[in-house]
């Protein structure tokens, strides 16, 4: 699936998910991040890639991180050099702690420091039947999605210095559960717990650690992983699914000066699904 802004509207789109709008085309950067650096994982489409064009027209620099799709990761390149910004692509897979630490290496190299962590990586694999789920699925959705980002997380702090910022994205899915989704769910609901916990931690080096829960957005994960994309988001309130371009606003405000007195928060982006925490 392409993530580049077809320059239409979200309620002209002909067939949802087909072109998920990345920016809105008025969306106008105030200078928010000007000079900050930012990691973010699971940063070459979706959601990561919304976030990155929008830290970039915020005025910060990019690493992003992804596993393997090259041709959304030089798209992302080129939305975020298009802001006049530089970006960082660095190929691997996030479960690994050979390549965390060559992340971090080069990151240290080439930055010194990092503002801003915007733990997104993730997987799914959708199962209608609990007793389909292998062990092997297991352990490989824990490793990526919560496991990676505490080891991640963790050997960042060495870079991130006093007013630093982590971000991570955890999901509608650990408050209301998911029938087909029970693994993936229970790594959304550790990493809510996650954020509360290291928000707590973190209070007195004054780093604050927050988080987003969406709710259906069009994302290549969603059309590589459910059959029926057809009545995807069709079940919240508002009747459809979300565009990337609604989710990262949220994330710019959780990394600036606006949420300087926020932490151990989650913000939901799910089209009306209420939930608490």
């Amino acid at each position: 699936m392409k993530t580049q802004n077809k320059s239409k509207s979200i309620s002209k789109v002909p067939k949802e998910g087909l072109y998920p709008e990345i920016i809105r085309k008025n969306y106008i950067g105030s200078k928010k991040l000007v000079n900050k650096k930012a990691i973010i994982s699971g940063g070459d489409s979706g959601i990561g890639q919304a976030v990155a064009v929008h830290f970039a027209r915020e005025g910060a620099d990019i690493v992003v991180i992804y596993q393997e799709n090259d041709k959304d990761a030089k798209e992302t390149l080129k939305l975020v050099e298009k802001e006049g910004q530089k970006c960082i692509l660095m190929k691997g897979d996030i479960s690994k702690k050979t390549f965390r630490d060559q992340c971090l290496e080069r990151v240290k190299k080439q930055w010194k420091t990092v503002d801003v962590l915007v733990n997104n990586a993730g997987i799914q694999f959708p199962k209608t039947e609990v007793g389909k789920i292998t062990d092997q699925q297991i352990a490989k959705t824990f490793n990526v999605n919560i496991l990676s980002m505490i080891s991640f997380t963790r050997d960042c702090l060495n870079l991130m210095d006093e007013g630093g910022r982590i971000i991570c994205t955890t999901s509608v899915t650990a408050y209301r559960g998911s029938e087909h989704l029970i693994d993936y769910s229970a790594t959304k609901g550790a990493i809510a717990t996650f954020i509360r916990s290291l928000a707590t931690n973190l209070a007195e080096k004054k780093i604050l650690v927050n988080g987003i829960a969406p709710g259906p957005i069009w994302t290549p994960l969603v059309k590589e992983t459910f059959k029926d994309i057809a009545s995807f988001g069709k079940d919240t309130p508002l009747k459809r699914a979300g565009q990337p371009s609604e989710v990262a606003p949220a994330y710019v405000f959780l990394a600036s000066e606006d949420s300087s007195f926020i932490t151990g928060e989650i913000i939901h982006i799910n089209g009306g699904d209420f939930v608490g925490g």
